[in-house]
C-alpha cells in the first residue's frame, strides 16, 4: 500500500512513521513550511492553559510521546528532551480549584508550597502544581527522527491540489497513492484557502536555561538544546487566516514581563528569536473527499500528535486492507 503524506511537521512525520511501521510505503510532500512544528523547545504538559484544562487522552498521548522518543534514541536518532517534570505555579486559590477540578486522579501531581519548590521562582506565587512525568523536548528533532525513521520518501514541494488517491505538486508533477493524508497544518490551511483559528506565538532563545526545569503559567521557561533556554508564549490575538508571524515591541514587552514573573531573569542573555503559528480546531479521520487528515492540533502538537497519528495511520492501513 501507499500512502501520500501531505506535510512534514510532528503529524505528518508520526503519520508517515507509524504508515510504514505497518507495512505501508509512504512518500511525504514537504514545503518545509511547518515552524510550529520545529519549536526549538516544546513543553509535554498534561495540564493546559491558565484554566488546568486536561484534555481525555492526555495521559495516553503523553506516555506515547516518551515511549517515542526512548523508541527514536534507541535506534539511533538524537531528541534532545528532558523527562524531568513541569512546574505550574498558580496565583491564587481560585486558580487553584480550576485546576483541581480537571485533575484526574491519574495523573501523577502534587501541590507544592514555596519551601518546596524544586527551582526558584519569583515572590507572590503562594503554590505550584508539580507535575513529574511532563517535560521538554526539541520539535524539529523529533520531527526528523520520525522522517528518518520511517524510511519513507520526501518530496520537497508544495502540494497545490489532492483528492482520495492523488497530490498535484506546484509545476504540475503528480504523484498517485492508495490513500492521501493531509497534514499541512496553519500554513498549509492558509495555502488552501481554508478559514480557522490560527494562534501565532514566539520564544525567545536563550544563552542558558533561566530555570533548571520548565516552568509555565502564562508564558514558560524551559531547557533547551546544547545547554540553552526558551522563554515563550502564544498571546497574539487570534486570526482566522494564517499570517507570517511578527513580534511586535508590546509583545516583547509582555513577553519579558511575564518571564520575569516567573523567575529572576536577571544574568539571562536573549540569543534569538523563533515564531510560529498553530492551527486549531482538531480534525482526525477521513473527510467525505476521501482524504484522511490530521490537523488543527493546537499547542498540543507533541502531546496528543503522534497518538492520534497512530490511529489515523491504523484506520489508513485497516481500510485499504478491506
Amino acid at each position: 500500500m501507499r500512502v501520500l503524506v501531505v506535510g512534514g511537521g510532528v503529524a505528518g512525520a508520526a503519520v508517515a512513521y507509524f504508515a510504514a511501521r505497518g507495512g505501508a510505503r509512504v512518500t511525504i510532500v514537504d514545503a518545509g513550511e511547518h515552524a510550529a512544528s520545529h519549536v526549538p523547545s516544546a513543553l509535554l504538559n498534561p495540564v493546559r492553559g491558565q484554566s488546568g484544562g486536561v484534555d481525555e487522552r492526555a495521559l495516553e498521548g503523553l506516555a506515547l510521546t516518551w515511549a517515542l522518543v526512548r523508541e527514536l534514541e534507541g535506534a539511533g536518532w538524537r531528541v534532545p528532551h528532558g523527562q524531568a517534570g513541569v512546574l505550574r505555579p498558580v496565583p491564587d486559590e481560585r486558580t487553584r480549584a480550576r485546576f483541581v477540578r480537571h485533575l484526574p486522579p491519574a495523573l501523577p501531581h502534587r501541590w507544592l508550597t514555596p519551601e518546596a519548590f524544586p527551582v526558584p521562582l519569583a515572590p507572590g506565587w503562594p503554590q505550584a502544581l508539580w507535575l513529574p512525568e511532563g517535560g521538554w523536548l526539541d520539535g524539529a528533532a523529533l520531527c526528523t527522527a520520525l522522517l528518518g525513521a520511517s524510511g519513507a520518501e520526501v518530496m520537497r514541494g508544495r502540494a497545490v491540489a489532492w483528492d482520495a488517491h492523488s497530490v498535484t505538486l506546484e509545476g504540475g508533477t503528480v504523484l498517485r497513492g492508495d490513500a492521501v493524508v493531509w497534514c499541512g497544518g496553519a500554513v498549509g490551511a492558509g495555502w488552501a484557502g481554508e478559514a480557522g483559528t490560527h494562534r501565532a506565538g514566539t520564544l525567545l532563545t536563550l544563552e542558558r536555561p533561566a530555570t533548571p526545569l520548565p516552568v509555565s503559567f502564562g508564558a514558560y521557561l524551559a531547557p533547551g538544546a546544547g545547554g540553552t533556554g526558551v522563554l515563550g508564549a502564544t498571546f497574539e490575538a487570534p486570526t482566522p487566516t494564517w499570517h507570517p508571524p511578527t513580534l511586535p515591541a508590546p509583545s516583547l514587552r509582555w513577553l519579558l514581563d511575564r518571564g520575569g514573573a516567573l523567575t529572576d531573569l536577571r544574568g539571562v542573555r536573549v540569543t534569538g528569536r523563533w515564531s510560529g503559528t498553530r492551527l486549531s480546531g482538531l480534525v482526525a479521520g477521513r473527510q467525505a473527499s476521501g482524504v484522511w487528515r490530521l490537523s488543527g492540533l493546537g499547542s498540543k502538537g507533541f502531546l496528543l500528535g503522534p497518538l492520534l497519528a497512530r490511529h489515523v495511520a491504523g484506520d489508513v492501513l485497516r481500510d485499504g486492507a478491506a
